[in-house]
């Protein structure tokens, strides 16, 4: 995923609030990358409220927003980079997440498999643990995804302190059958 460009930062309780410093977040990363007048959007596909992945005109730039505990994490990614673009991010330890057993699988396995659900636009309407992330190298990692049209790639990021963070790109498979 060459060009993402990664922040986080705290934020306030409540839903309004939390966007809004996140949102702050990826201007500032815009910005950074030359597009201080993009406009940022989040409508849902499937009802059109504003609870969908975020969007970004008038700049070529995926963005994505993820939460972990009371911080955000975001970031964009060059739009000839990927099909599509995700993050996901997990505090290492919650005491709640462990009361409840963890995570099926392993934290790391949990937020790649969501990354690549969001990815895709499916969000969690697939179970994750039908997700298999394999590896490549120390960072990179490709996902199999029962029934997806596209393949997913994808990197765990190094974060915020206590946070496990992955990115995940998905890309079209082109007609030679050459995954990228």
């Amino acid at each position: 995923m060459e060009g993402l460009r990664l922040a986080w930062g705290s934020v306030p309780p409540g839903r309004i609030a939390r966007r809004a410093a996140a949102w702050e977040l990826l201007r500032s990363l815009l910005a950074d990358a030359g597009a201080p007048d993009a406009v940022l959007t989040n409508p849902c596909p499937h009802c059109g409220g504003p609870h969908g992945p975020v969007q970004v005109h008038g700049a070529p730039w995926w963005a994505a927003v993820t939460y972990a505990g009371a911080t955000a994490v975001v970031g964009i990614l060059p739009r000839d980079a990927a099909d599509a673009f995700a993050l996901d991010a997990e505090p290492l330890h919650d005491p709640v997440r462990e009361a409840a057993g963890g995570a099926p699988g392993g934290l790391r396995r949990w937020v790649r498999a969501e990354a690549s659900l969001k990815a895709l636009g499916w969000g969690l309407r697939i179970d994750p643990a039908s997700i298999d992330a394999a590896d490549l190298d120390d960072e990179r990692w490709a996902a199999k995804i029962p029934g997806a049209p596209l393949t997913v790639r994808g990197r765990d990021l190094d974060g915020p302190p206590a946070v496990l963070v992955c990115a995940a790109g998905a890309f079209r498979i082109p007609s030679d059958g050459v995954r990228p």
